[in-house]
Order: C-alpha cells, then structure tokens, then sequence
C-alpha cells in the first residue's frame, strides 16, 4: 500500500487516533516508555478514568515522583480521590466566587497575557493584600474553593487557548510574586494557613504545572520568611524558583515580553479599564474565536492536546461540517499541511529505501554470476584434475 493509499484510508476514517509525531512533535522515548507503563498499570486495575487518560497528565505526575512509576500511581491514586472527597467537578462547574471583585481589591493577583514561550502569566502583589479586610469579605474554605476553580479553569481553558495560538502545546505557567513590604510580621496565621494549603492542593494535585516562579522585591523581612515557607514546598517546586530583590526588571524581560507585562513591573502595558491589569484575566483564554475553537476541539471535560489536534485533523479529513468556525478550518488546514508533509517526508523515506534495494539487488545479482563463474571454474578445473589423472595411470 502506497502512503498516498494510506493517507485516503486515514481520511475515510474519522475516529483515526493521529500519530502524536505529526500533530505534537516527537516524544522523549524514555519518558513515552514510562508514561505507558504507568496507564497500563492504572488500566490493569481499572483506576485511569476516561477523562485523566491523558499523556501530559500522567507525564506531569512521573515529572513529580522523579519517573518511580509506583510513587507516581499513588499520587495520581491521591489525586482522584481528592477530587471525589472534594467534589472538584462540581466546584469547577458550579462554584460562585460572589466576592470576587472585593477579593482583588484587597488582594491584587490574577492572569496578564503570556510569556514569550505562550504560557499563561500569572501576577500577586502579595505585598499590597489587606488581611484584614480580605478575612472580612471571604474565608480560607471559601478562597480554597475559588482557587481550585481557578485551577480547573487553566487546565481545561487557560492552556489548550494558549496551546492553539503558541501552536505548540502549553501546560505550566510562569508567575510573579511581588512581595514588597511582606514580612513575617504582616503574614498573620490565617494568611500561612491558606499559603500552606493552597501549595499542598498545587503540589499534590495539579503537579509539575509551574514552569517559573519570580519572586521579586525581596527584603529581609521577606527572606526570613521564605526559610519558613519553603520547608513546605517540595524539591521540584523549590527549583524552578528565583528570589530577586529591586533590581528585577532585566530578568523578567528574559522570559516576558514589555507589553504582556504591567506598567507596575517596569513593563509597558497599562490596561486602561476599570481596576487595571490584574483585574482584566488578559490572555488568548478570553479571545471568543479562541475560546469557541478550544470548546469546540476538547469538547467537555479535559483533553490533551495531542487529543485536541487529533480531533481536528480527523474532522478535516471528511471534510468541513456546515457552520464551521474559521478559526478551526485554520486549524485543520495546519494539521492537514503538517500531515501531507510528514507523508511527503515517508515517501521520500520509501523512495530511498526503494533505491537501496534494487541496488542490493543488482550486487546480488552480480555476487551470484561470480559465484557462477567460480562454480564453473571450479568444476572445469576438477575435471581437468581427473581427466589427468586417469591419463597417468594408463
């Protein structure tokens, strides 16, 4: 079968799973090797439910336990039945956070547009948050719940809009922790008692989703209170941090573009309505093309995006459906070109390959009239010896 052949035969078939290589690059073997050991054992107890049978997901979870892939069944194990005992499907898709205006009032954070690699950039200015006033509008279990929310939002919104602009798949954040004036004194119980639970629920259960943390403006006060505060995080995590004092700005232009970050940071962006940047949720998650092409890809309930290319490259194979945005038919075109070329490159291969073997083939062809000639050599020979022979013992 041609790979033209084969290429018709994918586009007859629309539940065709696309090989990952063509849509999402070429994985690490190794890390392949692990992730499927890792399923196969979650399958073989019937404990990989349909919505976590994700590669990055379960990728995420080895990354954690550095590739044990026991340790990492149990922390996916403690994950799925964190998620039962708290009901986070529910929080995701029913919880009102009410006092969400008043809550960034006293508490500036939320989402600003993307790094320079795509993903989601994520700022707290911890260092301007009013405990008091913020104890008075919420509360730890009701904050807690807004979180986790948050969280649902960037893994199943946040990063596969990311994924489809960056083109390239998208699943950590780069965040901004501004400090300024924190300290020991001013990090009441209450504030530790939500940080302490908040890292448990990032480590323990949406693992390996940081891709840099840049706390800056630290003073003594607040280096005091990281030797507190790290003893709680994990190793991993601990890693991809860096504590900066004043003198920031240069690293951050490293990893953030001028204008994705806000004008109090030393970039260019000013965000001009009402409450300013952190307020805004400014990124390609709040886009309406983006966000009905997301949907419309993963559909309810979280996919990978190996799952999200697939699903629209084996939807273009039978052609647009009637009423298609035009921001998948854009999509599709670039994962029907990235196969055509991947089946370009295959032909090539069989070219070649087909080349070499006609040419093994002629010197076969060729070893097999010399060893004709050696036989025929040999056998006049022989009977030359024998011929000899029989006339010396006449």
């Amino acid at each position: 079968m041609s790979f033209r052949s084969i290429e018709q035969l994918l586009r007859r078939n629309s539940k065709t799973k696309i090989s990952r290589n063509i849509v999402d690059g070429v994985h690490d073997q190794k890390e392949e090797q692990c992730v499927q050991s890792l399923r196969e054992l979650l399958l073989a107890s019937n404990q990989l439910p349909e919505k976590f049978d994700d590669y990055y997901l379960l990728l995420r979870f080895l990354r954690m336990r550095g590739f044990n892939i026991l340790k990492a069944k149990e922390m996916f194990l403690n994950m799925l039945k964190w998620r039962e005992d708290c009901s986070v499907d529910a929080i995701a898709n029913d919880f009102k956070y009410e006092e969400y205006d008043a809550v960034k009032r006293c508490y500036p954070h939320g989402f600003h547009g993307v790094d320079k690699f795509g993903r989601p950039l994520y700022i707290e200015r911890i260092g301007l948050v009013d405990l008091s006033k913020l104890m008075q509008v919420t509360n730890i279990d009701r904050y807690v719940k807004y979180h986790i929310s948050e969280q649902e939002k960037t893994m199943s919104l946040r990063y596969p809009s990311c994924s489809l602009v960056a083109k390239k798949h998208i699943a950590s954040t780069t965040a901004i922790l501004d400090v300024k004036g924190l300290g020991m004194n001013n990090f009441s119980k209450s504030a530790r008692e939500m940080f302490i639970e908040i890292q448990k629920i990032d480590s323990n259960y949406y693992p390996e989703t940081l891709n840099q943390l840049y706390i800056i403006n630290a003073g003594t006060g607040f280096r005091a209170l990281w030797k507190v505060l790290k003893a709680f995080m994990e190793a991993r995590t601990l890693a991809k941090i860096q504590v900066l004092g004043t003198n920031y700005l240069n690293t951050l232009l490293e990893a953030v573009d001028p204008s994705n970050l806000p004008d109090f940071l030393g970039g260019t962006c000013t965000c001009p309505a009402t409450g300013g940047c952190l307020l805004q949720d400014k990124g390609p998650w709040t886009d309406p093309e983006t966000v009905r092409a997301s949907k419309a890809a993963f559909g309810k309930g979280q996919k990978s995006f190996n799952e999200l290319t697939a699903t629209i490259a084996c939807e273009s194979f039978i052609g647009c459906q009637d009423g298609t945005d035009a921001s998948e038919n854009i999509l599709r075109k670039q994962v029907d070109e990235q196969i055509s070329e991947k089946i370009r490159e295959l032909e090539d291969c069989a070219a070649q390959t087909k080349e070499t073997l006609q040419t093994l083939i002629c010197k076969q062809q060729e070893l097999t009239s010399h060893l004709e000639q050696l036989r025929k050599i040999l056998w006049d020979g022989t009977n030359s010896d024998k011929k000899a022979n029989i006339q010396n013992s006449k």
